[in-house]
């Protein structure tokens, strides 16, 4: 005979700091691979430059959707060998945080939540276009944010206007 525990549970503090993602999914997507997997006079590996950015917009009170932004291009000398571009997105419950920690959630926690996915995608499009899976590099996305954060710091205040 097993014994049940019949003690109410404590409920949840309602005014506890909450992050929940409510959905993940691809915004935008487009791969391109201009002459096939098989370009004529292409030797060795390509080389693929990677640019990643990041933005949030607010959907409600309480939701923020967080859109992290790859785009990689393969060149092969002067020829593009295959190019893609992902808007990899979540939808993100957030409660209770002060301006500090929502800014911290949407720039560094979201993205680094995303970035699996978004590597996943990556590699089986490149994949599905005829070449060997590409692996999205580790991100530090902390190292982003506080360099957002020194470049903001050092913008001299807007001027104001008074009339």
């Amino acid at each position: 005979m097993t014994e049940q525990n019949t003690q109410p549970q404590p409920a949840a503090d309602p005014n506890a700091p909450l992050v929940t993602p409510q959905a993940v999914y691809i915004k935008d997507c487009s791969f391109e691979a201009p002459n096939g997997p098989f370009m004529a006079g292409v030797q060795g590996n390509p080389t693929v430059n990677l640019n990643i950015t990041t933005r949030a917009t607010a959907l409600g009170q309480e939701i923020q959707e967080v859109v992290l932004q790859v785009n990689l291009e393969a060149k092969a000398g002067d020829k593009t060998v295959w190019l893609l571009e992902l808007q990899q997105a979540g939808a993100f419950l957030i409660r209770n945080l002060s301006a500090n920690d929502l800014a911290q959630v949407v720039s560094i926690m979201a993205p680094n939540y995303l970035l699996a996915f978004a590597r996943a995608t990556v590699a089986e499009l490149v994949s599905k276009g005829g070449f060997p899976p590409f692996l999205l590099p580790l991100v530090t996305f902390e190292a982003l944010h506080a360099r957002a954060a020194q470049q903001q710091a050092a913008q001299p205040p807007a001027a104001s206007s008074v009339n």
